[in-house]
């Protein structure tokens, strides 16, 4: 037998199996109560008198908040650990890739620290969204320009 399958055998002994089905509930459940609360809350701000799109505007900006706020207090981590993918959902999962490398260089300083750690997980995210929706606008008013 040669060191490669001795390897592998040994890494397939070694390496635990994950709990497939628990993930994918765990992950299921956390990520569909983010989404009810969500829900409950544009209620909530319909409810109080806002127009659909201002009540869109403010349940974003609630889980934006609440999502950098847990993620300060150290309790968004505990949630993703359990919860995994669940966790993901696009505007809490953006939020948290935002503040953690910044709640983790803090001791850093605020300029270099925070200011220039903040964006190493979502800059990228950023820039690739921003240099799509230019070029998409481009080519939409082109579009308009030739029909």
């Amino acid at each position: 037998m040669d060191n490669r399958k001795a390897y592998r055998i040994y890494v397939e002994r070694r390496a635990a199996s994950s709990p497939v089905l628990k993930n994918c509930a765990a992950a299921f459940w956390v990520g569909g109560s983010i989404c009810l609360a969500g829900q409950l809350l544009f209620a909530l701000y319909r409810w109080l008198g806002m127009s659909p799109d201002m009540a869109g505007g403010a349940v974003t900006v609630t889980l934006i908040f609440s999502s950098a706020l847990l993620t300060g207090l150290g309790v968004f981590d505990r949630i993703a650990r359990y919860a995994g993918a669940g966790t993901l959902v696009p505007v809490t999962g953006f939020a948290n890739a935002v503040v953690s490398p910044a709640v983790d260089t803090r001791s850093e300083g605020m300029l270099l620290g925070v200011g220039g750690k903040i964006f190493t997980i979502a800059g990228p995210v950023l820039l690739f969204g921003t240099l799509c929706g230019t070029v998409y606008g481009v080519v939409y008013y082109l579009a308009g320009l030739l029909l």
